[in-house]
């Protein structure tokens, strides 16, 4: 049971309630304030503007020194859980009419929903996604903004999630949304963990907090629940410490209730065996066969038998950005990819280098993101340069960063000997037809970064930005 504990209230506390803002820019007549204290900016600065615009009612932490005549005022000592017990009431609790699955870690969370939603559709089911690529209400689509999106917004969904008849969701559950409290008062069937490795400590500063905060989402799941961990990784265990639902484990190198092991590896797919039973999978790499191993292992936690899960997974199709691959022509094959930590980098560049023969070169394109976790750029450069025959570190999103510094930082990881395999172009386009050009048949070029992503941001301005778009035309027009 989720709570919140009111300190004070000012005014008539049974108002009737149009909607729940908390930027103050939307809100309208009759609608509710909740005064947030964000990274960027604190919502109690912009209470006036609230109450200007209409505002029925101010939810804050802190009250304002004048208070506006018909205007309620409640204080509470954490208005992000607020919000998202408000929103959830808002919406008559839309997560308890559906069965949530929550998947949280640091890479293969978006693949790991994106197919369950794939998976349980080709089972005749309805079903729902929130994910960072798109939100999806059966075969209805909307953009997505966030890895985890806003309580709000997150309510919202499921609601109509609740009016098309959807029966399972899958859901990215980002550490900035635990900790945000953007998940609280949601009801979830079921949590699966992936892995942890160095990425956010931008905002959280430690792994250890980074580690804590993941674990938070489990150590609240009910005891009617599921919690599905990865055991080969070290942090899967600290998962399930002070869970009350049923634990669960999956594993290719460790002892667990769920184990595969990889008998092919091709560009092609993989050929598994699950618990004993074999299965072709068009999915690709190590990291890919633990991804196929969670959706089989939640597939049966949900209710399909092993027969049903092993058949839907065989005929499963990758996630947009997600090791996402054209062969030219001229026998050229470029991938494109989200990696963007050091671990996930190193899986896809190993997963290339264990398929091809090792007669071709292997040419990587790879930047950092701006205004993001320094620490991990020379570690990116490090493993680039080390598993790449030539490696481009270019701009991802630079943001409000000069894109030149964030390429000096990546270069300084960059071992000695690896040198003369380097190359730095500033422009991402630019980048990726010199990667282009640099290739001749069977090589193959990995673009790293962005994957699934339209834009890139360049000091605060979103342009139209395609890896995998890009690279398909210019290989059309090198190959001519």
């Amino acid at each position: 049971m989720y709570k919140v504990t009111l300190e004070s209230v000012t005014g008539n506390p049974g108002v009737p309630v149009n909607a729940i803002h908390f930027d103050s820019r939307k809100v309208g007549l009759n609608d509710v304030f909740v005064a947030i204290r964000g990274t960027q900016s604190d919502g109690h600065d912009y209470i006036k503007t609230a109450e200007a615009q209409g505002a029925i009612a101010i939810i804050c932490e802190q009250m304002p020194k004048e208070f506006v005549n018909g205007i309620t005022y409640v204080q509470t000592s954490d208005t992000a859980q607020a919000l998202a017990l408000m929103a959830s009431n808002f919406y008559e609790n839309p997560s308890e009419n559906l069965k949530l699955v929550g998947i949280t870690g640091t890479n293969g969370k978006t693949t790991i929903a994106s197919l369950l939603h794939q998976l349980f559709t080709k089972a005749g089911f309805k079903a729902g996604l929130l994910s960072t690529v798109k939100i999806l209400v059966g075969d209805e689509e909307f953009p997505a903004t966030h890895t985890t999106s806003d309580s709000l917004t997150i309510n919202k969904y499921l609601a109509k999630m609740n009016e098309a008849g959807v029966e399972y969701c899958f859901m990215e559950v980002s550490s900035h949304g635990i900790h945000q409290k953007r998940t609280e008062g949601l009801q979830f069937e079921g949590g699966i963990f992936t892995n942890l490795s160095h990425d956010h400590l931008d905002y959280h500063e430690t792994f250890a907090e980074y580690r804590d905060v993941k674990k938070s989402f489990f150590d609240k799941l009910p005891k009617t629940a599921f919690a599905l961990t990865n055991v080969d990784d070290r942090n899967g265990q600290v998962m399930l410490q002070n869970t009350q639902a049923k634990k669960y484990t999956y594993a290719l190198k460790s002892f667990a209730d769920y184990r595969a092991q990889i008998l092919e590896n091709q560009l092609t797919g993989l050929l598994l065996k699950v618990n004993d039973q074999e299965v072709w999978v068009k999915l690709i790499g190590s990291f890919n066969a633990y991804n196929v191993l969670a959706i089989y292992a939640a597939a049966e936690l949900l209710g399909l038998t092993q027969l049903e899960a092993l058949q839907y997974l065989s005929e499963l199709t990758s996630v947009s950005g997600r090791f996402q691959y054209l062969i030219s022509s001229k026998k050229i094959t470029a991938i494109v990819d989200y990696a963007h930590t050091p671990d996930a980098l190193k899986n896809v560049l190993e997963t290339i280098n264990d398929i091809r023969t090792k007669n071709e070169e292997l040419i990587t394109v790879v930047g950092c993101g701006g205004d993001r976790d320094r620490t991990k750029r020379p570690k990116m450069g490090k493993i680039a340069a080390a598993l790449s025959t030539k490696v481009i570190f270019t701009s991802d999103n630079p943001r409000s960063e000069d894109p030149e510094l964030i390429i000096e930082e990546i270069e300084k990881g960059v071992e000695p000997l690896d040198y003369k395999k380097t190359l730095s172009v500033t422009s991402r386009k630019q980048a990726i037809k010199t990667a282009c050009q640099m290739a001749s048949e069977n090589d193959i070029i990995l673009i790293a970064g962005k994957g699934h992503e339209t834009y890139q941001e360049v000091k605060g301005e979103r342009t139209d930005f395609d890896d995998f778009k890009i690279v398909k035309e210019l290989l059309i027009e090198l190959n001519k």
